[in-house]
């Protein structure tokens, strides 16, 4: 259960926290606050308002969190001075720490120029892949018109068949897989005992008692490590940050100085199954939605893989169809109706040849059962009945 929230006011702001820490006896970075009102000095003291804010104490979720964080800090640094080692030369002195950050400056840079002069390269295929889609409608618009006109004319006349256009040239080229490491049997023991003895040194930090176990698959060069013990929700954390930023953590400790890639997959309680189904029913009932409402649903944010499952979840519907927009950590995936070359909703077809729901339709007046009222004949029944009676009576 998480703990309430405590008021507490004071002239300032950090005043009131750090009074919050000493009630609740924990560090700053342990603390949960919301302000509610900032303070107002007024003018000569006239109309001035103290500092109003609410205290707890962060969820043990959070709190792993923030070591998290700090433990992929500490890895990242430490991945950096072992770079700057290996390019030092053996005999050379040890280089001052103004330079050690000019280098590790230098590589970010590095690092910023690549993930630019990718997205312009994307950018432009997105570009030429639109433009020889327009080239593509263009060629079947002019096609399509040649043939209504050779079906016009006379039947002696030979009809050339019309030619498909050229859609494999509008594809986008396939994005190439990272190399499956070839490794050894002893090489394999090793990565397995890098993986191992990190996360011993992680969960040893959070006072947590966890078994691991370790599984590399040679064929599709999966490393799976499989983690059981008590309280495992910590570790898994919100929608599961926690549990992917574990394997993050663990990609970066067996990828070192191997060639190639090896991918982690880290699991604790079936929860990646589990997630799956949770995903591919959600997918299920989006895409229900957007039939129903013909409006487009963008989800939330999500992650890789979890996009991934989306996308194969609907690849199958016939007038649904996804698409990711958004960078990372943001990126998310949107649902939507399929569209023609026209821009028409591919839906609408399908209801106008089952009949719709006009009086024509399935849901017309004219289908429904059980027998039709003819109020006219009623009418022509009751005057001849009374003109029987008036006769009777003369």
């Amino acid at each position: 259960m998480s703990q309430e929230y405590i008021e507490i006011t004071e002239k300032t702001v950090d005043d009131a926290i750090t009074t919050a820490c000493q009630r609740l006896s924990v560090t700053s970075n342990r603390l949960d606050y919301i302000v509610v009102q900032r303070e107002k000095s007024g003018f000569l003291g006239i109309g001035a308002k103290p500092a109003i804010i609410k205290a707890r104490i962060k969820d043990a979720a959070d709190a792993t969190q923030a070591i998290l964080d700090d433990v992929i800090n500490k890895a990242e640094k430490k991945m950096l001075k072992d770079t700057v080692r290996k390019e030092e030369k053996p005999e050379a002195v040890k280089v001052p720490e103004p330079v050690v950050k000019k280098e590790v400056k230098e590589a970010k840079k590095a690092e910023k120029t690549e993930k630019t002069e990718k997205k312009e390269a994307e950018k432009a295929e997105k570009k030429e892949v639109k433009e020889k889609d327009k080239e593509a409608k263009k060629n079947n618009k002019r096609k399509n018109k040649k043939a209504s006109s050779k079906k016009a004319a006379p039947a002696d006349a030979e009809v050339k068949p019309v030619e498909a256009p050229e859609t494999e040239a509008a594809a986008p080229a396939p994005k190439k897989k990272a190399a499956i490491p070839v490794l050894t049997d002893e090489q394999i023991s090793e990565i397995k005992k890098k993986a191992h003895e990190f996360l011993v040194g992680v969960f040893n930090t959070m006072d947590m008692s966890v078994e691991i176990s370790e599984d590399y698959q040679k064929d599709t060069g999966i490393l799976t490590v499989n983690m059981e013990g008590e309280d495992m929700g910590v570790l898994i954390g919100k929608r599961g940050q926690t549990l992917d930023s574990l394997q993050y953590l663990v990609s970066l400790v067996v990828n070192k100085d191997v060639d190639g890639y090896i991918h982690v997959k880290a699991d604790t309680e079936n929860y990646r199954e589990r997630r799956k189904k949770t995903l591919e029913n959600l997918a299920k009932n989006i895409a229900f939605k957007v039939k129903r409402t013909r409006q487009p649903v963008a989800l939330e944010p999500m992650n890789p893989y979890e996009r991934r499952i989306i996308h194969s979840a609907l690849q199958n519907e016939k007038f649904i169809t996804t698409f990711s927009e958004g960078e990372e950590p943001y990126r998310k995936v949107v649902v939507a109706l399929k569209k023609d070359e026209n821009g028409e909703v591919l839906l609408k077809e399908e209801r106008a040849e089952k009949g719709g729901r006009g009086r024509g339709g399935r849901g017309g007046r004219n289908s429904r059962g059980g027998r039709r009222r003819d109020y006219r004949g009623n009418r022509e029944r009751r005057n001849n009945d009374n003109a029987q009676e008036s006769e009777s009576q003369e």
